[in-house]
């Protein structure tokens, strides 16, 4: 078989064998259809878009980007483990599929619409991988390559949208007769800006209104963008380059993914590229190439998989163990390491000033900020986004956890003057932020299990028997709740430290209390 025909050929076998197959939604307009079609044996049938987006994945992983490092890793019963070096490092083999996150990453952010930026050092396939992704929304090699935005320290807001036309400048007579020449890549499904962090800083403001609502302005004249997905490209993730990034620009984007080194044993790969002058970007099938409906339906049918009760409480527990800062603020909602840093106090002075807790045990000690509402939701989508991509109805918790220190690489800053770097054995997180996040949702879990809060969440109770609702609840009743929330309290407060988790809790009774108290006075107005 020629190098060509390899490139072009999609593997006819399933990629993953045992998904199971999603029920049809049902549909209104099916009752008036007629009789239900059943189909025959020689009818096309619709190909499943969850299926489509993995031959998509594997044909790039196996013939497109050359990226052998499968560091999302699933297993299926036990994997076969290996220490390795004086630093005495695991090497694991995966004993279930197991995936490349510099393609499986930047693909869900295609299938979801989101923000993915690349970062490594020149010439590790950065700008090819993000093309890529242009083809497979259909467009040409030559629109995607044209549309790309490239970063320099003279790039102007008119270069980035648009032109006001020279003979309306000198002809008009209001601003609303001057037509503007907009860019052609405002219109793209797939953008891409190449090394961003080279552009000014006035052109990143910009930037920031069409990244984060969809339009462009010029000279008070609006173009509306549709929804698409978007590929940044940097040398390095730490804002660095002619101009640092403005932190509303770094906080927009969703994912970030490191292109990993070349390994040398697939050096042949690279010489049958040259010798046959193949360019996988322009090979890609037709079979994976999406249609705007396509993706339109395919990120529906993300949001519709489900995020497990289980699931979603160990989130809420690991994301609780950032933001209290106990001696920030006076008041209690104000104890936050956001009114810390709003406060401009200098940070070490105001760490020294926190005492009590155990500051090694503390998950909180290690980070310098909180977890946004913007980093949660995107966390929630590229789960459901992977569990997808995995054939799955509903997100596990190795989803979450794999896709976690992607979404939070460059939004939960490390304290690095904190004792758990100090520890030998922790030294690599100093630098492998991937892996340190991934630890801390572990160390999170332990905790979790160690509380056996899968059993005993009373709060938790509360909160589902408050989210029925209160017609029909009595005065009796509102007063017996009340009391029960002001017991819980004394008792969660009962010669205890205060750590992140405890704090919300705290916060939650104060809300169901207040709630309680609203609707007391509004009975006894009755």
């Amino acid at each position: 078989m020629s190098p060509f025909n390899l490139f072009n050929r999609i593997s006819q076998a399933p990629t993953n064998p045992k998904t199971a197959p999603k029920p049809r939604q049902f549909d209104v307009a099916d009752l008036y259809q007629g009789p239900i079609q059943t189909g025959t044996a020689g009818e096309q049938t619709e190909q499943a878009l969850d299926e489509k987006l993995r031959q998509a994945y594997f044909w790039i992983v196996n013939n497109a980007i050359i990226s052998p490092h499968y560091d999302i890793e699933y297993n299926d019963g036990p994997a076969q483990t290996f220490t390795v070096g004086d630093s005495k490092r695991t090497l694991t083999l995966p004993s279930a599929q197991s995936y490349s996150s510099y393609i499986l990453l930047p693909l869900l952010t295609f299938a979801t619409r989101k923000k993915c930026l690349f970062v490594g050092g020149p010439g590790r396939g950065k700008t090819a991988s993000a093309i890529l992704m242009g083809v497979l929304s259909g467009a040409s090699i030559r629109d995607v390559k044209r549309s790309m935005q490239h970063g320099h320290p003279q790039m102007t807001i008119a270069d980035l949208l648009g032109n006001p036309l020279p003979a309306d400048l000198v002809n008009a007579q209001s601003m609303n007769e001057i037509r503007i020449a907009w860019r052609s890549w405002l219109s793209m499904r797939v953008k891409i800006i190449d090394e961003y962090n080279r552009i000014p800083t006035r052109t990143q403001s910009a930037l920031l209104t069409v990244m984060a609502d969809n339009y462009a302005e010029v000279l008070n004249h609006i173009h509306e963008c549709p929804e698409s997905a978007w590929y940044l490209t940097a040398n390095d993730d730490q804002g660095g380059g002619t101009y640092q990034v403005i932190e509303a620009l770094r906080d927009r984007i969703d994912v970030i993914v490191q292109a990993l080194a070349f390994n040398p044993r697939f050096l042949n790969d690279l010489l049958v590229r040259i010798e046959e002058n193949l360019r996988p970007e322009e090979l890609v099938p037709r079979e994976i190439i999406f249609t705007e409906n396509d993706v339109d339906r395919m990120g529906e049918e993300i949001r519709q998989i489900e995020i497990p009760e289980a699931v979603r409480r160990r989130l809420e527990f690991f994301t609780s163990q950032f933001e209290l800062f106990e001696t920030a603020g006076g008041q209690f909602e104000y104890m936050t390491k956001d009114t810390a840093r709003l406060s401009g106090v200098d940070w070490g002075l105001a760490v020294a000033a926190d005492n009590g807790r155990d500051r090694l045990k503390d998950l909180g000690c290690q980070t310098r900020n909180g977890i946004s509402v913007r980093n949660l939701m995107t966390l929630l989508v590229y789960a459901k986004a992977l569990a997808y991509f995995r054939g799955m109805r509903a997100v596990d918790l190795e989803d979450v956890r794999q896709v976690l220190p992607f979404v939070l690489h460059d939004k939960l800053q490390p304290d690095l003057d904190a004792p758990f770097f100090s520890l030998p054995e922790n030294a690599p997180y100093r630098t492998d932020r991937l892996s340190w996040l991934r630890r801390l949702f572990d160390l999170s879990n332990d905790e979790f299990n160690r509380l056996d809060l899968d059993r005993h969440d009373p709060i938790g109770a509360m909160a589902k028997e408050f989210a029925e609702g209160l017609d029909g609840v009595s005065e009796r009743e509102t007063l017996s709740r009340l009391s029960k929330i002001e017991k819980m309290v004394a008792e969660c407060t009962k010669g205890r430290k205060l750590y992140g988790h405890l704090y919300d809790d705290l916060l939650k009774l104060k809300y169901l209390h207040q709630r309680y108290t609203n609707y007391l006075a509004w009975l006894r107005s009755q």
